[in-house]
């Protein structure tokens, strides 16, 4: 066990890396989503800006391919909320946190008074099952058999009892359509796995956004009483501890860059994981800075100065005009900042296939 102290920036530098944002990596769409422990996905954009800041010679289609194919979906996983995730991960991730769900649906008791939890996952299962739904066909099935249970509740019933996967074409890149749901037994052809010991999670959690404490890990997650697995898997990992005292677990091979170690800028989608997934976010958001990236339930497009959340930017498409893509950012940049975020923004719009002319400028600094 050791004591060493990892400054903020010493922690954002291991993460960036990562999370494969200190250098673009030749990986596949589907082996980053399996590397990343998954994509923030509530809108059919994010995904595809997030692997466009990632990963070398990227294309969009790519991705909407894996999803054609079955190799990846969109349902509900971490913090409740719509991820994508590769099959596998749907299959095992999906289970362990089933709690989250359980957490949100007692939220809405008083609407689902007399309401059978059994029936209510066996009737939606079969009614998915027979084909893929909407959410507001699945409510109107479901008030057939309770019509005095709140709808709003009878939904989230729903989507909490069974893992549920949005279907293609929802989620293509530029051909997305509305969500459908069936189950992932139905859409994989395969069972879906027991809820697992969070271990081997908690594992790659590290590998993909460490180091970290139990609370990062909890706060990624939506997920409590994970303490005992860090535990357990004490003997197999290293600690430190933050700036602020806080003991830090992490594997002992990954890389822990030093925290001078030059961060390019990136242009990051909404809801990046990277901007999420730790309950202290000081190693990529300065105090200054936080909760600038999001306002109630809106998350802003967001891109990274030396590592760190550096402003808001936007991309407005115009058809034969072309395309505008605008930088704003919290502070004054250097002369080379703008010119590698000019050069990073030209490279973005290029990956989204934005109608060219691109015209990339900066907004007033948002102070």
């Amino acid at each position: 066990m050791t004591t060493k102290v990892m400054s903020a920036r010493a922690l954002g530098r291991a993460t960036l890396e990562r999370q494969l944002l200190l250098e673009r990596r030749p990986l596949s769409a589907e082996d980053a989503v399996q590397r990343l422990l998954g994509l923030q996905a509530q809108e059919v954009r994010p995904p595809y800006l997030a692997l466009a800041a990632r990963l070398a010679g990227f294309a969009p289609a790519e991705l909407s391919e894996a999803l054609e194919r079955r190799r990846v979906a969109r349902l509900v996983t971490m913090r409740s909320t719509i991820h994508l995730h590769t099959a596998e991960d749907c299959l095992a991730l999906r289970p362990l946190m089933q709690p989250a769900l359980d957490r949100e649906l007692r939220m809405f008791r008083k609407g689902l008074v007399g309401v059978d939890a059994d029936r209510v996952r066996e009737v939606t299962r079969a009614y998915v099952e027979e084909e893929p739904r909407t959410p507001k066909e699945i409510r109107e099935r479901l008030l057939r058999d309770w019509p005095d249970a709140d709808p709003q509740a009878l939904t989230i019933a729903a989507r909490a009892s069974l893992p549920l996967v949005q279907v293609t074409p929802r989620g293509l890149w530029r051909r997305s359509g509305g969500v459908r749901l069936t189950t992932v037994e139905r859409w994989f052809g395969r069972p879906i796995e027991p809820a697992p010991a969070p271990d081997d999670t908690v594992l790659r959690y590290l590998g993909a956004f460490g180091p970290a404490s139990v609370k990062d890990f909890q706060q990624w997650a939506g997920i409590t009483r994970s303490k005992e697995a860090f535990e357990r898997l004490r003997p197999r990992l290293v600690t430190f501890r933050d700036e602020r005292g806080v003991e830090v677990f992490d594997l002992p091979d990954a890389p822990r860059p030093d925290e001078d170690t030059p961060a390019p800028p990136r242009l990051l989608a909404e809801f990046d994981n990277l901007l999420l997934s730790h309950a202290d976010r000081t190693r990529v958001i300065h105090e200054v800075d936080r909760g600038r990236n999001w306002q109630v339930n809106t998350s802003y497009l967001t891109f990274l100065v030396d590592g760190f959340l550096g402003g808001l930017w936007s991309l407005k498409e115009r058809g034969e005009a072309g395309s505008a893509l605008t930088l704003e950012p919290f502070r004054t940049l250097t002369s080379a900042q703008r010119d590698e975020l000019v050069a990073e923004a030209e490279r973005t719009a290029v990956v989204l296939e934005a109608p060219g002319p691109v015209v990339v400028d900066f907004g007033a600094v948002r102070t």
